[in-house]
C-alpha cells in the first residue's frame, strides 16, 4: 500500500526538495504540504495522511504544539510523527517525543535515511535517526521536573505487565530490534512482537517511540551516565 505523507516546514524550499524525494518512490506520495503547525493538524484530517514530517520550529502552532493535538486525537491515531530538527538532541526533540512523536530524524540526514524513516514510522516501529546513540536519547528522556525524572503514575501501571513483557520492554527501551530481542531471549520475533503489542495495548502506548519514554520516566530503565 502507498503511505500518504504530509509535509509540515516553514520554508518552501524544504518541502519542495521533501516532495520531490518522496514523491520519487513508489510506495510513497506527498498528500499535503503545511506551513505552520494548526494547517499540519487540519491536513492530517483532511488527506487521511499517515506519516507527517513535522519540523519543530514553525510560526504560530508550532511543531510540537501540533504533535500534541494529533496524538490526542481518536481520529487520527493511525498518523506517526517524525520530527525533523537541525539538533537532533535538541530539547525539543526530547519534549515530541513525550508529546507522541514516533521518532525524530535530523534535517542533515541523507535522502535514504529520510526515506527508510518514514518507512520504519509507518511500520510503528521509528524512534531514533542513525546519527543519535542511545544512550543519549535515553539520558534527556529521563531529565524531569524533579531530581530523577520518574513518573510515579507510569510507575504503578507497570504493574500490570507480567515478567516476560517488563523484560522486553527493556530491551525496547535499548534500542534494540524485535529480531534482537528474540536472539536475546531464545524466542521467535513472533512471540516478541506479542510481547510489545500487549506491553503498548496496556500501558497505552501508541508505537515503540512512547514504549520508550514509558520505561525511562517510569523509573523501569535508568539512563546511562558515561
Amino acid at each position: 500500500m502507498t503511505i500518504r505523507v504530509l509535509l509540515a516546514d516553514d520554508q518552501a524550499l524544504l518541502r519542495s526538495a521533501f516532495r520531490v524525494l518522496v514523491d520519487s518512490e513508489p510506495d510513497m506520495e506527498v498528500v499535503g504540504e503545511a506551513s505552520d503547525g494548526a494547517e499540519a493538524v487540519m491536513l492530517a484530517r483532511e488527506r487521511g495522511a499517515d506519516v507527517v514530517l513535522m519540523d519543530i520550529r514553525m510560526p504560530g502552532t508550532d511543531g510540537l504544539a501540533a504533535t500534541r493535538l494529533i496524538s490526542a486525537d481518536p481520529a487520527l491515531a493511525h498518523v506517526r510523527v517524525v520530527i525533523l530538527t537541525t539538533f537532533e538532541v535538541d530539547d525539543y526533540v526530547v519534549q515530541s517525543l513525550r508529546a507522541g512523536a514516533s521518532g525524530f530524524l535530523g534535517k542533515g540526514s541523507e535522502p535514504e535515511e529520510l526515506l527508510s524513516a518514514i518507512r520504519v514510522a509507518n511500520g510503528g516501529e521509528a524512534l531514533l535517526s542513525p546519527a543519535a546513540t542511545k544512550g543519549l536519547i535515553a539520558r534527556f528522556l529521563a531529565q524531569g521536573e524533579d531530581d530523577d525524572g520518574r513518573d510515579p503514575a507510569r510507575s504503578d501501571r507497570l504493574d500490570t505487565l507480567t515478567g516476560r513483557e517488563r523484560e522486553v520492554l527493556v530491551l525496547v527501551a535499548g534500542g534494540h530490534s524485535n529480531d534482537e530481542i528474540a536472539e536475546r531471549l531464545q524466542v521467535s520475533p513472533l512471540t516478541v512482537k506479542t510481547h510489545v503489542n500487549r506491553a503498548m495495548a496496556k500501558l497505552g502506548a501508541r508505537d515503540r517511540a512512547q514504549l520508550v519514554v514509558i520505561a525511562y520516566e517510569s523509573g523501569l530503565v535508568r539512563p546511562r551516565t558515561e
